[in-house]
């Protein structure tokens, strides 16, 4: 599990030797904060669309920021822990910041995966990917999932 997850900078030299080997990078990113099976199920078809998969994943203080200061519930290294030991998932990087624009530009992945809660044009890195002739790809969730039901499902 440990060999998954990487610093940016080690991510993008592994990336680099994949993609001369002709390997499809795919990358998408979240907080995945308390895992459950849209997101399992999210990951699993992003891996699909190609050869390898990177999740970046937002640190601590970035969850902090997005989400309120009662998050994340679950530490980054924990978080980055449950990912890698998703088969499906190939290697798993921590960023920091309100948004991946700075990864997504360092790795320059072939595929760039959201959700399809997001609108296109609000997907950060999109219309970068798209210079280079990469394409962004919008997965549906499955209903009734989200660590904000999980959290107030406990709650109550």
């Amino acid at each position: 599990m440990g060999q998954k997850i990487r610093s940016a900078a080690a991510l993008v030299r592994v990336v680099a030797r994949l993609r001369s080997g002709n390997k499809r990078v795919v990358f998408t990113n979240g907080c995945f904060d308390i895992l459950h099976v849209g997101h399992v199920a999210y990951l699993k078809r992003a891996r699909e669309l190609g050869d390898v998969l990177v999740v970046g994943l937002n640190s601590d203080s970035s969850v902090r920021d997005i989400k309120g200061k009662l998050r994340p519930i679950n530490k980054e290294a924990d978080r980055a822990i449950v990912l890698s030991a998703l088969y499906f998932v190939d290697f798993v990087t921590i960023f920091d910041g309100a948004t991946p624009e700075r990864l997504i530009r360092a790795v320059k992945p072939d595929i760039l995966v959201k959700g399809a809660d997001w609108k296109a044009e609000e997907i950060v890195g999109a219309d970068f990917v798209k210079s280079y002739g990469g394409r962004v790809v919008r997965i549906p969730f499955i209903k009734g999932y989200s660590t904000t039901s999980v959290i107030d499902k406990i709650g109550k």
